[in-house]
């Protein structure tokens, strides 16, 4: 019985043991459990620079280690993953760009999605021209990296990465930062003079009112001055820095003589023209975000940390001005590079818009004052001036034409094409 007895508390006090060593190794594994997750989150948080705690027998040690870089081999089967993946991407465009190319000869008209993705797969072939020449020439692709360097659109758009676009967006909105502060720190080629008392119509009246209180008289009369304007008065009559920071403003390279420049911004604008009609009368709703903010960009618009809501907001106050009230394309896009940097609220666009008309060159000035003015109410003196004006300008572009090996004929009319690309989408397209 005594023996029994013993037997028990032997047993009962081994297992007293055996469960304060299992909740001591429970313990200690939830320590360590916790502990790695604190490693693995640290370790996550910074792509750089990561801290490991590593417990050493006799001390305690913290360890900062640097993450170790990828391999030759690795980052070489991700480049060769990219460009293969590319390729497949480019073959699945031309497979539809070609199906809309049947549609499209076959009489239909395309969608604007449409026509982005046939325009964009099109630009695409044609930079394979030169990009095929370093496949096809023996060891000319150990040039590649440089021709890239130098070139950095020779790539279809299909192998650009993620880093590239974004490094090309950056870029872009430093210059149309730049842009922006060169218009409005330039008071020399913006603000005209000799504005009397006397004059009494709404082009006089608007300008007198706004250089005396800095703002219309009111939105309406706003938008009748801006009316009288048309992009081709404007574009022929600006000065040049003017046109260079238009051209650099909409993502063109200014070189070239003023009227190549001209003829390069005009084609831009006429291109913009069009797509403001077609998403005007196939409605904003069509669009999905990541072409809401395309479209906004490549009018000017700051996109940057700007909600979808206010980008849809600023987009709609576009197309009114544009289509409904008739705004010229270089008068908004001036407005919003006077506006850059504020893109949150929709109404800064027509106080931008104010600013422009406010500081216009002074024979772009005196250009507009001829055509709003009746000849008999003109005196000989402004006649003079404005004459004289145009002499310069003419001259400075024939100089410019004969230094230039290239000669450009500047002969397109973005007014008339207007009119004329606004009845044919009309036409088979209806508004909202």
């Amino acid at each position: 019985m005594l023996n029994h007895g013993r037997l028990l508390g032997k047993q009962s006090l081994s297992n007293s043991t055996q469960l304060l060593y299992f909740k001591t190794t429970q313990a200690t594994f939830v320590e360590k459990l916790s502990s790695r997750v604190a490693i693995c989150s640290r370790s996550f948080s910074n792509s750089h620079w990561v801290e490991l705690e590593k417990l050493d027998k006799k001390k305690d040690i913290l360890v900062t280690e640097k993450v170790v870089n990828p391999s030759l081999w690795v980052r070489i089967k991700q480049e060769a993953s990219h460009y293969w993946h590319g390729t497949k991407l480019l073959g699945l465009e031309m497979k539809i760009s070609s199906r809309l190319l049947t549609k499209m000869t076959a009489g239909y008209r395309l969608t604007r999605r449409e026509q982005l993705q046939f325009k964009r797969t099109t630009s695409d072939v044609i930079r394979l021209v030169p990009f095929a020449a370093f496949i096809l020439i023996p060891f000319a692709e150990l040039l590649l990296p440089v021709a890239l360097k130098l070139f950095p659109n020779l790539l279809p758009s299909t192998y650009e990465s993620k880093k590239d676009k974004q490094s090309k967006l950056d870029t872009l909105r430093k210059t149309r930062i730049d842009v922006s502060q060169m218009i409005k720190e330039q008071p020399s080629f913006l603000h005209p003079i000799n504005i009397t008392d006397g004059q009494k119509t709404m082009f006089k009246r608007f300008y007198k009112h706004v250089r005396e209180t800095g703002e219309p008289e009111s939105r309406e009369q706003l938008l009748q001055v801006a009316r009288l304007f048309t992009d081709d008065t404007i574009l022929d009559n600006v000065t040049r820095p003017y046109l260079v920071a238009l051209a650099k403003y909409i993502n063109l390279q200014p070189f070239g003589t003023d009227n190549m420049l001209r003829y390069r911004i005009r084609t831009k604008m006429s291109e913009l023209k069009k797509d403001d009609l077609t998403i005007y009368y196939e409605g904003l709703g069509q669009l999905s975000e990541a072409e809401l903010r395309n479209a906004c960009a490549s009018r000017g618009m700051n996109i940057v940390g700007v909600p979808t809501s206010i980008l849809k907001d600023n987009m709609s106050v576009w197309l009114q001005m544009r289509v409904r009230d008739k705004i010229p394309s270089s008068l908004l896009t001036m407005a919003c590079a006077f506006n850059y940097g504020d893109a949150k609220s929709a109404k800064p666009l027509y106080e931008a818009l104010c600013d422009v008309l406010s500081s216009i060159p002074d024979e772009l000035y005196h250009e507009i004052k001829v055509n709003v003015i009746k000849e008999d109410k003109l005196s000989s003196k402004q006649k003079l001036v404005q004459l004289q004006e145009q002499n310069e300008l003419m001259k400075e572009e024939a100089q410019q034409d004969k230094n230039s090996e290239i000669s450009v004929n500047d002969d397109l009319s973005l007014d008339e094409l207007d009119k004329s690309t606004e009845m044919k989408i009309k036409n088979t397209r209806k508004p909202n």
